[in-house]
């Protein structure tokens, strides 16, 4: 999953916190000035998700785990590799799209 979501947002680093009591905090940071915070008090409740800057982190983790859901795998899952010969690498499949 994190791997998808670093084709969405190249250079994305996450860190984590376990916390007394179970609870966790998540960050989510990327150079561009974007970053998500998710934090919980107690194992398996709701986290409280604080997010900011031109991209919507959060929302694109989400992306990621809709897709996974509902169509049963990540987007890469199976897809074959090609390098253009200018040294790009297109994936794709369905509607999703990512160049390396």
């Amino acid at each position: 999953m994190h791997s998808t979501l670093e084709l969405e947002a190249p250079g994305i680093e996450h860190r984590s916190e376990q916390h007394e009591g179970g609870g966790r905090t998540m960050w989510t940071a990327h150079p561009d000035g974007s970053w998500a915070r998710a934090s919980t008090e107690r194992p398996r409740a709701l986290p409280t998700v604080h997010q900011g800057g031109p991209r919507r982190l959060r929302d694109l983790l989400t992306d990621v785990l809709d897709r996974l859901i509902t169509g049963g795998e990540l987007p890469v899952t199976g897809d074959r590799l090609t390098i253009t010969p200018d040294g790009q690498t297109p994936l794709s499949r369905g509607r999703w799209s990512a160049t390396l």
